[in-house]
């Protein structure tokens, strides 16, 4: 997965509520989170997070399972020895450090993994994408701040794991950029306010409100009322039949593709025809600038042929004229070469 540039680092009077630079602190409206507790992640608690009770699987072939059973082996750190830890490691760089502070922490992870455990079928995956956001906060803490690592870790664990679900909780992606990805975060909160306050959501007051298009509200909007659906999925009584197999193709049909080689060949004769009554200088106007990709100039023209770039300016207007009254009389008004516009 393709990282975005480090972010600014954090100043000490306020949590780096954006810490990767690429979206608000609020969750999108379509992954719901539940509150997060800042303290107090003991045994106990580890425990609760996944009631091993009520799975079906026991933790031998549960991989979710025996990583938590592994994960509470690492005992959490009080305060004072994780801000000791953290400056150590800050002076020193020391891995052994490092580890002692990510592995007290992998818990935190699991739990904030699970909060959005709705929105993807495999939680390992984010606890995985939770877990190099870890490394991340680990990087850029600073124990002078004043605030606990696992609360300024909290922040970068979901930052990563939001990101992940953006690019993956759908068959489609929406939020490919900065603007509509603000809008992923954002929209539906923002309407609701606004019809609270009696005020219509409109597309172009949204947009202003954002700072983005029209039409990157509609399509974010559009995304969010919509499920997206395989093009894979079986359709019909025999369930044979794919549902990309009766979408209409893009771009022009079988016919039209046949009806337009059917006119370019017959324009292409009416061309060759005109051409063959031409003089030099007039074949030269028409093969090497109306009918070419690359135009040559009149005065490139003018001076292979000793006239001035009004005199071939002149010709070619005429010769314009000619070609088009040749084309009315063979095909009537029906065609019209962009050259002659």
């Amino acid at each position: 997965m393709t990282r975005r540039g480090e972010a600014n680092d954090p100043k000490p009077e306020r949590l780096p509520l954006d810490p990767r630079g690429e979206f608000p602190a609020e969750e999108p409206d379509l992954v719901p989170e539940e509150d997060l507790e800042e303290e107090g992640r003991g045994d106990a608690e580890t425990a609760a997070l996944v009631p091993l009770r009520e799975r079906p699987l026991p933790s031998a072939i549960d991989p979710l399972a025996r990583y938590i059973q592994e994960v509470r082996k690492f005992p959490p750190l009080d305060p004072e020895e994780e801000r000791e830890l953290a400056r150590r490691y800050r002076e020193t760089g020391d891995p052994e450090l490092a580890k002692r502070l990510i592995t007290a922490n992998l818990r935190l992870v699991v739990k904030l993994a699970l909060m959005y455990r709705r929105a993807l079928r495999s939680v390992m995956d984010l606890i995985q994408e939770g877990n190099i956001g870890l490394l991340e906060a680990l990087k850029r803490y600073d124990p002078d701040l004043g605030v606990r690592f696992s609360t300024y870790a909290s922040w970068w664990i979901k930052a990563y794991i939001l990101k992940y679900l953006l690019d993956n909780a759908r068959l489609v992606r929406v939020g490919t950029t900065n603007a509509r990805r603000k809008l992923l975060y954002n929209l539906r909160r923002e309407q609701r306010k606004l019809e609270s306050q009696g005020i219509a959501p409109t597309t172009k007051l949204l947009a202003a409100r954002f700072g983005v298009s029209e039409e990157d509200v509609e399509d974010v909007d559009r995304a969010l009322s919509a499920q997206d659906v395989s093009v894979d999925v079986p359709v019909g009584e025999d369930q044979r039949t794919r549902l990309g197999d009766l979408l209409p193709a893009e771009g022009p049909s079988a016919f039209d593709q046949v009806a337009a080689a059917e006119v370019k060949e017959r324009i292409d004769a009416a061309l060759e025809e005109f051409r063959a009554g031409l003089g030099e200088r007039d074949r030269a106007l028409l093969d090497r600038r109306l009918a070419a990709d690359e135009p040559a100039t009149l005065q490139q023209l003018g001076e292979e042929f000793g006239v001035t770039r009004e005199a071939m300016r002149q010709a070619e207007v005429k010769l314009k004229r000619r070609l088009a009254t040749f084309l009315r009389d063979r095909f009537g008004e029906e065609v019209r070469l962009h050259f002659l516009q």
